[in-house]
């Protein structure tokens, strides 16, 4: 995926294995090489890993940050034009997550500059002053947007679920480097914001979409996926915050929606992405990331709070992946596998969505927790 042509990393590699030199190259996909490559040097202490990591926030800096209003593009072209230059904070958020691993991971100064400078921006243009919580996007030049969805596939709602997990996420990584009382105080906000807001608390699933007012929107479908992911990412902001009142009270709600999430699991160790609530509907495919992240997410449960049958689950969840979804022959994780074995060579194995982000943060989680 090294552009040496145009600088960064090319923006698409197909399924098959087709590189695709002249595509255009997303914020989501150079912040999460970013952390990624940061993470896996501080984790491995391997060179290889550090050089890459430096050419993903040298990228990032030159091209995708905006130099005149702050934030980041959101896309540009194959030599770094501008194409899509709206603010969505999703996107904010994972380069404030890889520049300030790379910080972490390096003691870089420009890396922790900028992050904060990020979560500076989140706090000025993304915060709701009146109902609290953060909104989607914003145009080029902080303006209002009628459409703010982060993709085609979602709801066009000012507030999410999605959002707010990719912004405690980075929040959480910025505050063990920069124990900032400001910092602090968002990460507090964020986690009442999902025990009291996007946690259903009927159901113990997080709801996905949300009005200004926090009036909940679409509610059909339940994400198992967000939902064991965002178990444990909750779980380490309270950690980090070293307030044990909050923890206790954290943990409680780190348990319930994990054992919610469990509804997505099938007899062969894997997770389905999401279903219908009503109907049962699911989608056919077992897609990587939320394999990924069920690892994580039970393997978090069984070290905090000794539950056998958690540890159970992570490893089954393991064994599937390893059987269907790494490609053992050119690397990477295919996209998905469908309910047969078959994996998904259609959707990208590198692209704006796909990264070495999900995988590769599992296999450093496990690394580090055990």
């Amino acid at each position: 995926m090294v552009d040496n042509q145009n600088g960064g990393f090319y923006g698409q590699i197909k399924g098959d294995g087709t590189l695709v030199p002249d595509a255009s190259k997303g914020c989501i996909l150079n912040a999460r090489i970013l952390w990624t490559f940061s993470a896996a040097y501080r984790v491995l202490q391997d060179e290889e890993y550090l050089q890459a990591a430096t050419r993903a926030k040298d990228y990032l800096l030159k091209y995708f940050y905006d130099h005149v209003y702050g934030g980041t593009f959101w896309e540009v072209d194959y030599q770094g034009h501008p194409i899509d230059t709206h603010k969505q904070f999703y996107a904010l958020g994972f380069a404030l997550y890889g520049l300030s691993e790379y910080a972490r991971a390096t003691g870089d100064e420009e890396a922790l500059k900028y992050a904060v400078r990020l979560f500076e921006t989140i706090e000025q243009y993304s915060w709701d002053t009146q109902y609290g919580g953060y909104i989607e996007a914003c145009t080029c030049e902080w303006g209002q947007m009628a459409d703010m969805r982060l993709s085609e596939k979602d709801a066009n709602y000012p507030k999410s679920q999605n959002t707010h997990l990719h912004i405690i996420e980075p929040y959480t990584n910025l505050y063990r480097i920069w124990k900032d009382a400001r910092l602090e105080q968002a990460l507090r906000r964020l986690i009442r914001i999902f025990t009291e807001r996007i946690l259903n608390p009927e159901t113990h699933h997080l709801d996905l979409f949300f009005g200004n007012d926090w009036s909940r929107g679409e509610g059909d479908m339940e994400s198992y996926g967000h939902d064991i992911e965002c178990s444990w990412l909750l779980h380490e902001a309270a950690l980090e915050l070293g307030d044990a009142r909050l923890l206790a009270e954290v943990e409680c709600v780190v348990q319930q929606v994990a054992h919610a999430s469990e509804k997505g699991l099938l007899p062969d160790g894997s997770m389905l992405h999401e279903a219908n609530r009503y109907t049962g509907d699911s989608d056919d495919d077992q897609e990587w990331w939320v394999q990924a992240e069920a690892v994580v997410g039970f393997a978090n449960i069984y070290q905090h709070f000794g539950d056998e049958a958690a540890r159970q689950k992570a490893l089954k969840c393991w064994e599937y992946i390893k059987a269907n979804l790494i490609d053992w022959e050119h690397g990477e994780w295919f996209w998905s596998c469908n309910r047969e074995g078959v994996p998904n060579t259609a959707n990208d194995k590198a692209g704006f969505w796909k990264c070495p982000y999900h995988n590769g943060r599992m296999c450093l989680e496990i690394i580090e927790r055990f």
